[in-house]
């Protein structure tokens, strides 16, 4: 009896011993699986690095535009108040009137108009502060440098940038430019004969400046300078717009003349150089 048992104890004790090691090494498979997959969610975590998004544009606000840059002397100065106004009046007509806005942080603008028998005047400014809804492809300064090319296509004008010109066939010899002939020069002694009339000197025309691109105004700047066509009956108005960005913000003035009478053309450089005049001091006041 004794024999018999041992017999199956011996036989019982390797199967025990079999599980055993198997139990062990499912452990030890478990182990080496698991740390594995922790490794490489770290490594991916340390290999994923966002976008940095770009700062917000230097202006967060806008000024009020019926008063920002706009002082007294400027406004008389472009908006000559006619003689029959009353104090109350040429008050009222100075203030401006404010165009509506639904975000005043966004876009607002300013418009006055002055009256007289002699001409109509009109000027308005616009302040638009443009902001990036995806700062992390655009900044806020990228998206008014946007707006900003966008209305100078608009105005048919260049992108201002380096000037090229056609460049000779490097194997062509240069050929070279023959000189005009000097034309003979009027002698010194001849005199026009008696009772010949002297002729007048004729008045020199109006300096027409024209629409271009302005330096030295914001970051970028242009001006638009148009006149309505002449007319038998309807007078000649001049328009000047000038348009400029300064960081995130782009600003509007526009400045209009128009006479009563036909006949009469506002002068170009006089109604482009009182526009400028207002476009720096509100480039002065934004960068206070």
């Amino acid at each position: 009896m004794q024999r018999k048992a041992v017999r199956r104890g011996s036989r019982i004790l390797p199967g025990i011993a079999v599980l055993t090691a198997l139990a062990a090494g499912a452990l030890g498979l478990t182990g080496c699986t698991g740390g594995s997959s922790g490794g490489g969610t770290s490594d991916a975590k340390a290999g994923g690095n966002p976008a940095v998004p770009a700062q917000p544009g230097k202006y967060r606000s806008l000024p009020a535009p019926c008063k920002a840059g706009v002082d007294s002397k400027k406004l008389r100065a472009m908006l000559p108040a006619g003689d029959s106004l009353t104090p109350e009046q040429r008050d009222q007509m100075y203030a401006g009137v404010s165009d509506a806005s639904y975000d005043g942080d966004r876009h607002v603008g300013c418009r006055w108009t002055a009256q007289s028998p002699e001409e109509t005047r009109l000027l308005s400014v616009g302040f638009e502060r443009v902001v990036s809804y995806d700062r992390a492809t655009a900044s806020d300064d990228d998206k008014a440098k946007q707006v900003y090319v966008r209305l100078l296509t608009d105005a048919h004008l260049p992108f201002p940038g380096p000037a090229t010109s056609a460049s000779p066939n490097p194997g062509t010899p240069a050929t070279p430019t023959p000189a005009a002939p000097n034309p003979a020069a009027p002698s010194a002694s001849a005199t026009p004969p008696a009772g010949a009339p002297t002729p007048a000197a004729s008045p020199s025309a109006p300096v027409e400046l024209g629409s271009r691109v302005l330096e030295g105004l914001g970051s970028d700047a242009f001006i638009e300078d148009k006149l309505s066509p002449a007319g038998a009956t309807a007078a000649q108005a001049r328009t000047v717009r000038i348009v400029f960005r300064t960081s995130n913000v782009i600003v509007k003035v526009e400045y209009s003349v128009q006479p009563a009478l036909p006949g009469t053309v506002p002068p170009s450089a006089e109604t482009q150089d009182r526009a400028r005049q207002l476009a720096q001091a509100l480039v002065e006041r934004f960068n206070e």
